[in-house]
C-alpha cells in the first residue's frame, strides 16, 4: 500500500471547502502523521497505516489549525497537536467498530474484520501511546493534560452509553450529556489546544471550546440520524449498529416519547435479536417528527457554535470555521 495519502482523497468535496485555508497545512500534518506511525515491525507499520486510512475527515486536526490561525498565529507545535488528536480519533474508531462489531469504515474492512478483534484493541492503544508520546514532545504539559482530560471524559461517555443500552426511558438531557462526553469533548480539546498555541487568553480558548463542544454534540446527532437512515453504500460504513446494540439516541428516544400507543410495540421491535431494525422502524420514522425534530436539534448547537466565534475578530479563518460547522450539520456521510 502506497504510502501517499491525498488530503483531497480523504475528504466530501463540499467540506475540502472549509480546508481551503489549510489545504497545505493538513498535508503536512498527514506526512507527519505516516512519519509517526512507522514501525520497524512489517506487521505493526502495515497495521498502523491502515488504521490511518480509515480516520477520514480529518476533522480534529482541521479544528487546531483553523483555531490557530483565527488567533493569528500558527506554529510549530500546531501541526504536533493536529497529528496527535488525529492518532487518538482513529484510536476511538478503531475501538468503536470493535464495540459495534462493524465490518465497514471508509468503504474499507475494519480492522477487527480485516485482522481480529485483538488486533483492534491493540492497534487502537497504540495509537494512543504514539499520540501522547507525540504531544508529551512539547516545552509546556499544557497539551498532555488537556488531551488526558478529553481521553477521560470521552472514555466516561462512552461507559455511560454502555450503562444506557436497553434504557428507553432514557432522557434528551441525559443523552446530550452522553454524547457531549464521547464525541464534543475532543473537538472542543482541539479548539482549545489550536487556541492555546498560538497565544490566546483564557477567555478566547474557552470560546473556542464552546465552539467545539457544541459542534460536536451537533456532528454526534447527525451521525446518530445517518446510522438511522444513511445508505451504507454513501457512507461507507456499517449502520443500524445503534438499534443491535439498543443504544438509545435522538430520534430514537424522540420516536418514543411521541408513540403512544404504538410504544410497546416499537419496543418489542427494539428486543428482537435480528439485525433488521432499521427496516423495521422505517414506517415509523417515515411518519412521525423524530428526524425532523433531531436535525432541528442538530442545527441549533451549530448556531449556539457560530454565536460563539462572534466573539472573535473577522478573518478567513472564523469564516472557514463556520463553514465547517454548516458541513457537519448538512453532511450526508
Amino acid at each position: 500500500m502506497s504510502e501517499r495519502l491525498d488530503i483531497r482523497e480523504q475528504t466530501p468535496g463540499d467540506l475540502r471547502k472549509s480546508y481551503g485555508l489549510i489545504r497545505d497545512e493538513l498535508a503536512r500534518t498527514d506526512r507527519l502523521i505516516l512519519d509517526e506511525l512507522r514501525s520497524d515491525y512489517p506487521f505493526v507499520d502495515r497495521l498502523a497505516k491502515y488504521g490511518f486510512r480509515l480516520g477520514g475527515k480529518r476533522l480534529r486536526p482541521a479544528l487546531v489549525l483553523l483555531c490557530a490561525k483565527a488567533c493569528g498565529r500558527l506554529t510549530e507545535e500546531h501541526f504536533a497537536l493536529a497529528a496527535a488528536v488525529e492518532m487518538i480519533h482513529t484510536a476511538t474508531l478503531i475501538h468503536d467498530d470493535v464495540l459495534d462489531e462493524a465490518t465497514i469504515r471508509r468503504h474499507l474492512a475494519t480492522v477487527n474484520t480485516q485482522w481480529s478483534n485483538e488486533a483492534s484493541v491493540l492497534l487502537g492503544d497504540y495509537l494512543f501511546a504514539r499520540a501522547v508520546s507525540l504531544a508529551s514532545s512539547l516545552e509546556t504539559t499544557f497539551a498532555c493534560r488537556a488531551i488526558g482530560e478529553a481521553a477521560r471524559v470521552m472514555c466516561e461517555g462512552e461507559l455511560r452509553q454502555i450503562d444506557s443500552r436497553g434504557n428507553y426511558d432514557l432522557t434528551e438531557e441525559e443523552y446530550i450529556e452522553i454524547v457531549a462526553d464521547k464525541t464534543a469533548a475532543l473537538c472542543a480539546c482541539c479548539c482549545r489546544l489550536g487556541a492555546h498555541y498560538a497565544g490566546a487568553d483564557t477567555e478566547v480558548r474557552e470560546i473556542l471550546g464552546n465552539y467545539g463542544r457544541n459542534l460536536g454534540i451537533a456532528f454526534q446527532i447527525k451521525d446518530d440520524l445517518l446510522d438511522i437512515l444513511g445508505d451504507e453504500a454513501t457512507t461507507g460504513k456499517s449502520l443500524g449498529t445503534d438499534l443491535v446494540k439498543q443504544k438509545p439516541t435522538l430520534p430514537l428516544i424522540r420516536l418514543l416519547n411521541r408513540a403512544g400507543d404504538d410504544r410497546d410495540e416499537i419496543l418489542s421491535l427494539l428486543s428482537e435479536s435480528d439485525n433488521h431494525g432499521r427496516e423495521a422502524l422505517r414506517p415509523w420514522f417515515d411518519q412521525g417528527d423524530a428526524v425532523v425534530y433531531s436535525q432541528e436539534r442538530a442545527e441549533w448547537h451549530i448556531r449556539q457554535a457560530k454565536e460563539s466565534l462572534q466573539s472573535l475578530p473577522g478573518s478567513p479563518a472564523r469564516k472557514a470555521l463556520a463553514m465547517l460547522a454548516d458541513f457537519v450539520v448538512a453532511r450526508m456521510l
